[in-house]
């Protein structure tokens, strides 16, 4: 059987919790599968550091609850333990649905963890409390009865007494502490504006890493926790899609500035016979020979907006590429990396590849949701008219905003207009809004077609 972990609030150390167990099963020679709730690309990348499989997005929001248990089903198989890490609080989803009939907690840990009827750890900052605890363990595990709470990590515990003041408090709930934490002050992943800084960016993670393992081989109650982390892996019928084309070669960006992918995407992409080729617009002088398609996801191309305008090369490359009509998707920092300019934080403008009139420039506030998005007109990916669901994370806005634009979005759980955005040239799709294709196979196919063309 998997967990999840989940948290009673943002911020608790869900994802210190969940590295610490992967970090300490993998120590073990175990093999882990783990999965990330909802629209997140960096935790996946700290979990795949750790692990060394890919992490896959479990995200009902974006895809679907079938997709869900399909896709945990599918990467459990041969896996003895796996680990789904939580997203914000347990029961806190995108809220109530009247059209549709959604639950409160569509799209919640809560919502996996019904889905996917697996028991739930539940992570508390006691760092501000003590015996409250008790109070906290027991509405989280009385609030649904669905919901199987197995248990609680007690994290950034402070000292001896302060654990004894924890212990005695939640001894009537017959609750069992599965993990404790103390402060770990020599413990800590930098971030910044957007979260996380990704695990390619940090050359000390591994010594991190260890640090975790060492943690969690003393920090967690195994007797307890190894009998129910155990896997026990469903059998699924898996269909291929047909090929009936030679491989398409599409390049990648993947580095620094662009790593923002869903697995899942580029499964499908080789699924549907793309032979997938990374490539970096940081370094490499230009693009790989002979591709008929180019992928550019999200990531902080403005952190390395100077590294990116001295690489002339490649963005000419790219340039010359989409003016003679090579396919192309660009998400967010992909977007931002096809303007003319990219402006950072501190006001300097970088060269970029200049396909698009416009310039990206970064600012103080977050543009963060899900996003329901209508096709203003034909795209790449989609037909006009077309209901396309997405994520935005951004800090960037365009100056001059696309005079014909793709999209005409609103917030996913209301009617209430987020204004349009999203450009459409006859061969490239670009936009803002992040795409999980997992319910959504057309459009990857059409773009494989449209690279055959």
């Amino acid at each position: 059987m998997s967990i999840i972990i989940a948290g009673e609030r943002s911020g608790v150390g869900k994802t210190t919790v969940t590295l610490t167990l992967l970090a300490s099963l993998c120590r073990r020679g175990a093999v882990v599968q783990s999965f990330k709730v909802g629209p997140d690309y960096i935790d996946p990348m700290f979990h795949q550091r750790v692990t060394g499989r890919a992490c896959r997005n479990l995200d009902p929001v974006l895809t679907s609850e079938s997709y869900v248990q399909q896709c945990f089903n599918r990467h459990s198989q041969g896996c003895e333990y796996g680990l789904v890490e939580g997203v914000m609080g347990l029961f806190d989803g995108i809220g109530h649905d009247t059209e549709n009939q959604l639950p409160t907690d569509f799209g919640s840990t809560a919502h996996i963890a019904r889905l996917l009827d697996i028991p739930v750890v539940l992570v508390i900052d006691c760092s501000r409390l003590s015996g409250s605890v008790a109070a906290i363990a027991h509405g989280y595990s009385s609030f649904d009865a669905r919901i199987n709470i197995i248990g609680v990590v007690l994290n950034r515990v402070g000292s001896d007494r302060h654990l004894s003041l924890l212990k005695d408090s939640l001894k009537p709930l017959n609750l069992p502490i599965i993990g404790v934490l103390r402060r770990q002050d020599n413990i800590t992943i930098p971030d910044r504006h957007l979260g996380l800084i990704p695990s390619d960016e940090l050359p000390e993670l591994n010594a991190v890493i260890d640090r975790l393992a060492d943690l969690g081989d003393s920090c967690f109650d195994w007797d307890q926790l190894l009998p129910i982390l155990q896997s026990q892996s469903l059998p699924i019928t898996h269909y291929p899609l047909p090929i009936t084309h030679p491989p398409v070669k599409i390049a990648v960006a993947r580095d620094k500035a662009f790593n923002f992918y869903y697995q899942d995407n580029l499964d499908l992409l080789q699924q549907l016979g793309a032979e997938l080729i990374f490539w970096s617009p940081l370094s490499d002088a230009g693009l790989p020979q002979g591709v008929q398609g180019m992928y550019f996801g999200g990531g902080f191309p403005e952190v390395f907006a100077q590294q990116l305008a001295e690489n002339t090369s490649a963005r000419d490359a790219v340039k010359t590429a989409i003016l003679a009509g090579m396919p192309t998707i660009a998400e967010c920092g992909g977007l931002m990396y096809l303007c003319e300019q990219i402006i950072d934080f501190q006001g300097n403008p970088w060269s970029m590849v200049g396909v698009l009139p416009t310039s990206a420039q970064m600012g103080g506030s977050l543009t963060l949701g899900y996003r329901r998005a209508v096709a203003l007109q034909d795209s790449l990916l989609v037909p006009v008219g077309a209901n396309v669901y997405g994520h935005e994370f951004h800090r960037s806005r365009l100056i001059s905003p696309p005079k014909q634009p793709l999209f005409a979005t609103s917030r996913y759980d209301c009617e209430e207009n987020m204004g349009f955005e999203g450009w459409s040239l006859p061969t490239l799709h670009a936009s803002y809004v992040h795409q999980h294709w997992g319910e959504s196979v057309e459009m990857p196919q059409q773009f494989v077609k449209q690279c055959l063309i």
